[in-house]
Parts: structure tokens; sequence; C-alpha cells
């Protein structure tokens, strides 16, 4: 909370004070019966005072030149923009990752820069708040944070300039310059992936409540479609429904797609197709039988009950933190660090080339050549594959399936590949 530390009386109507979370002089005036905030950019008074005349008869002349603007103080604007924002998700026109912008404007930069007039925001009280945000964090921020939390920014300048209370001029140009570069992000080995199912599967059989056993229930669903298809969670998968998931087959070969069509990059990329590795069948044979009634418009990860969650991603880490998984070299662990495994685990494989990786994960080849080059020797010839349905011949040695049990499969797929043409849903 800032606190004015010395006032001078400049002239009637003006003046200049000190606050303490600032060197530099501030002077405040009335203009047209309106009090208004200007940093002078100085730490000497007698200079302060000069730049506040200087200031006043600025603004003087914007008032007569209609260039005026009506300053708002800084967590007024952000609280605006936070509106905006939930505003625009709701009718689906907002991002995945406004959710994030939210987050830090309301732990970082609102407490920071708080009753600050959103024009009295330079340089040198961005070097200030830069300062202080390190010192909050007990470290200095990756470069990708440094990032959203300017994106952040820019929405709130581009709602004070949408509502007329700063010029576009006025706009203070924010960089990343501090920032600490990410290199290599936090994934499992798939010990460790089995590992967490194993334990989240355990939680299941002893929850005290049923919903909380839907709950964890869902989780090995949801982080079983993260692994087995590099998808993002949250808006990705979030949103898909059980219309999105298909099955094509051509002679021996039966592959689940699923379509994206709302996600991080799907407004500028449009609808992408993403293949499911084989192992997704037994999840897929899992969630088909919890919902037979199940309709193409229905979302595909929901409670029995036909409500959503939003403790998915909550369980997942309690579940981290229960069998010490949740830190690793490369920082916290997360449900979003299956995406990254799923990626290195590509790559390790050699079953795929960069390019065809990118388009799965809806991702750009210099993102995972910049993310992953511990894990790219070299680049690899062979494509992502769907689920092989199993020839005659080759039954003991490519499924380890008895004849029974594989014709149990192709009936399964059958019905599937039925419903889908007959319901839209598989």
């Amino acid at each position: 909370m800032t606190t004015q530390l010395e006032r001078h009386d400049v002239s009637k109507g003006l003046y200049v004070f000190l606050q303490n979370n600032s060197k530099r002089w501030y002077c405040r005036f009335s203009l047209n019966g309106k009090w208004l905030c200007k940093s002078t950019g100085e730490e000497d008074k007698d200079r302060a005072i000069a730049m506040a005349h200087r200031i006043l008869i600025e603004y003087e002349v914007r008032a007569k030149t209609n260039t005026l603007t009506t300053t708002k103080r800084f967590r007024d604007v952000a609280e605006k923009a936070i509106t905006t924002m939930k505003m625009d998700k709701k009718r689906g026109a907002g991002k995945a990752i406004y959710d994030d912008y939210i987050g830090c404007l309301q732990k970082y930069h609102i407490p920071f820069f708080d009753r600050t007039y959103i024009t009295s925001i330079d340089a040198e009280k961005l070097y200030e708040f830069d300062i202080w945000r390190a010192k909050k964090l007990k470290r200095n921020p990756a470069k990708s944070t440094l990032m959203t939390h300017n994106a952040a920014m820019q929405l709130v300048f581009k709602e004070a300039v949408r509502n007329k209370w700063m010029l576009p001029a006025q706009v203070p140009v924010l960089n990343t310059d501090s920032g600490k570069t990410t290199v290599r992000r936090a994934s499992f080995t798939p010990e460790e992936y089995e590992k967490i199912q194993d334990h989240l599967f355990h939680l299941e059989g002893n929850s005290r409540k049923e919903v909380t056993r839907q709950i964890r229930e869902l989780t090995q669903d949801y982080a079983e479609f993260v692994i087995n298809t590099g998808m993002r969670p949250g808006s990705e998968l979030d949103n898909l429904t059980w219309g999105d998931l298909h099955i094509e087959r051509s002679d021996d070969k039966a592959t689940f797609f699923i379509s994206v069509r709302k996600g991080k990059t799907t407004l500028h990329t449009g609808t992408r197709e993403v293949v499911c590795k084989r192992a997704l069948q037994n999840t897929i044979l899992r969630m088909t039988d919890r919902f037979p009634n199940r309709q193409s418009t229905d979302l595909l990860f929901r409670l029995p009950n036909g409500s959503t969650t939003n403790e998915i991603g909550r369980t997942f880490n309690a579940a981290l933190k229960d069998i010490g998984l949740d830190e690793s070299p490369y920082g916290k662990r997360t449900l979003y660090s299956l995406r990254h495994s799923f990626i290195t685990w590509e790559l390790v494989s050699q079953k795929v080339t960069i390019d065809v990786l990118a388009r799965q994960c809806g991702t750009s080849i210099e993102m995972i050549e910049r993310h992953y080059s511990h894990v790219i020797p070299r680049m690899f010839s062979q494509q992502l594959s769907g689920v092989d349905l199993p020839k005659k011949e080759e039954i003991e040695r490519k499924w380890k399936y008895d004849e029974k049990i594989s014709k149990l499969w192709e009936k399964r797929f059958t019905l599937w590949e039925n419903n889908y043409k007959s319901r839209g849903t598989i």
C-alpha cells in the first residue's frame, strides 16, 4: 500500500508529493474541475516543481485541443480489463490463457500499482515493479513468465486507451530482457507416469465420497488422453465432445482421431486432427461403458450426473505431491507436464518426425527444437501410427491376445464405427 511521505503546494490547484514506493516526485493538479496525477520523473524537489508547471501547461493545451484524457487508477482499469476478459470467455470469444492473465494481474500487478494512475506508469515505475516482483518470486522470472505478465499489462493499457483514460502515445514499452530463458521443460519418465496412475487408482479406491471417487477416476482418464495424444490440458481437452472422437478403419488398421476445435491455436489454424495412440483404446472402452447413453454433443470429460469439474488439475497435483514427483530439476511438474512427456517420449522413440509431431501437438517446429533439443539427436523418419488390428498370423507376436480377445476387439471397433455413422459418436 502506497503512503504519501511529503507534500508541497506549488500554486492553487497544483502540488507535488513523494510516495514511499518511489524516489520520483509526482504532481497533482486540477483541470476543468477534475484532479489529475502525473509523475514528474524527478528526484530533486525543485526540479520536480519546475516540471509540475510544465506538465500543467501541457495538459491545459491538451484540454484546449481536445486531446486530454481523463486518467484512472491502475486498480480500476485492471479490474475493468479482467471483467472484459471474463465476459469474452463466457461468450466463447476469449482465450484459455486469459485465466493466467487474470491470475498474474490479481497476484502481482494490482497489489503493486494499486492506486497509481495509469498514465503515471513509466519506465522508472516498471523498473521498480521488476525489482518488487523478483523479490516476491524469490527468483528472476523466466522469459515465458515475463511474456505472460506483459501480455496481461498490454490488455490493461488497451482497456485504458479504448476508454480514453490514456493516449496511445502514453503506453510504456514493455520488455523481457531481464527474463531467464527456459529451455528444458519438466516431464515424466514412463516409470514415473505409471507410478502416478497407480497412486490415483489407489486414491480412487479409498475415496470417502462418491463424487471424490468419480473425480479421481476422471483424472486418470484425462491424464491418459494427454499422455497418449499430446493435447493441451485446459481448453483443448475440456471442450472435447463425444462427437469429436471418431474411428477410421482401413483393412487391418484402425485409427482413433480427435478433432480439436477449440484451444490455444485453433483461432488462427482452425480445427486440427489429432491421432490417438493405441494405448488409449482401453481408456475409451472404460469411458463408453460409463456413458452408454452418450450423445455427440455431450462433453467427453464430465461426471456421471453430466456436470463438469474444476478439480482435475488439483487432484493430479495432489497425487504428485503425495509420491514426491511434483518437483524436478527443470521446474515444478503439473498436469501440463504430461504434454511435455508425450513430446519427449515420441522424440526418444524415434517413431515420428518433428514436423509431424508439431502438427500433432498444435505447435511449431521451432518451439520443439528450442525446448526439446536435449532429445533430438537427428531427424526421424517414421510417422505417428494408429491402432493396428491384428492379422491372424501375427496375433501372438503383435498383440499377445488369443483369437477370442482379438475378435472381441474387432467387434468393439465395428460397433463404435457403426455408432459414429448413425449417432455421431462412437
